[in-house]
């Protein structure tokens, strides 16, 4: 398991990992781009649109089927849905490592999350820019991974949100106040310049996209992140 429920501060000097989004990938050359950056990633990560939680649609169940079956790497895969709780087993089935939800879209979280840990998966839960740290109180005991959105989701390519910062010291606050320290992971604007910030707020998984995959060579592109988020 890579989460850490025990005391340890969330904001210690572990590695860095990260998980490069393929929404910023070319979808005509997939398998190319992907295998350029999954050598060293510590996950794959695979933004699952449903065209009603997020102005945008992307891909399904199968195509994570395809990445599992092609590549050597976990896949943290990012359900942005209206009906997570109906379709989790979907990515589950078809290899998922990592799930995550929105913790605006569970009608029962506590009981989704348990779920996907029961089923041998690493169980994430996310919440938008907007919406409050502290709703995520009942849920830090049994979450492996917690992803805070730095952007609104829907596209690649957006600015990161400055707020930010101040929620990852909330979210950090919270955790010591339970007792528990799940991963925390920050999704949006993620480069060689707000990867420092994050991290220092208690960050220690990065998604980034477009710094990666708009590079020309996205390992280099990708590992320079992390570098830069460790010399925080």
């Amino acid at each position: 398991m890579l989460s850490d429920h025990s005391s340890q501060p969330a904001n210690s000097d572990a590695r860095v990992l990260m998980a490069p989004s393929i929404l910023s990938a070319d979808f005509l050359n997939l398998g190319e781009d992907v295998a350029k950056v999954a050598p060293t990633a510590d996950f794959i990560h695979v933004d699952v649109m449903d065209g009603h939680f997020t102005p945008n649609l992307t891909i399904g169940p199968a195509f994570v089927e395809s990445l599992k079956r092609s590549f050597n790497v976990r896949l943290d895969v990012h359900l942005m849905v209206d009906n997570p709780e109906q379709t989790v087993d979907w990515y589950l089935d078809r290899g998922a490592d990592l799930v995550t939800v929105h913790l605006e879209a569970l009608t029962h979280a506590n009981r989704v999350l348990s779920h996907i840990r029961e089923r041998g998966a690493l169980a994430g839960v996310a919440v938008n820019p907007a919406t409050p740290i502290c709703l995520l109180r009942e849920v830090v005991q049994i979450a492996d991974l917690i992803l805070v959105m730095s952007v609104n989701p829907g596209f690649g390519g957006q600015s990161f949100i400055p707020t930010t910062l101040r929620r990852l010291d909330e979210l950090c606050a919270l955790c010591d106040d339970m007792q528990s320290h799940p991963l925390i992971e920050v999704d949006g604007g993620i480069n060689t310049t707000t990867a420092p910030d994050v991290v220092s707020h208690g960050a220690r998984v990065l998604v980034a996209g477009s710094a990666v995959f708009g590079a020309d060579d996205p390992e280099h592109a990708m590992e320079s992140i992390r570098r830069a988020g460790e010399g925080a």
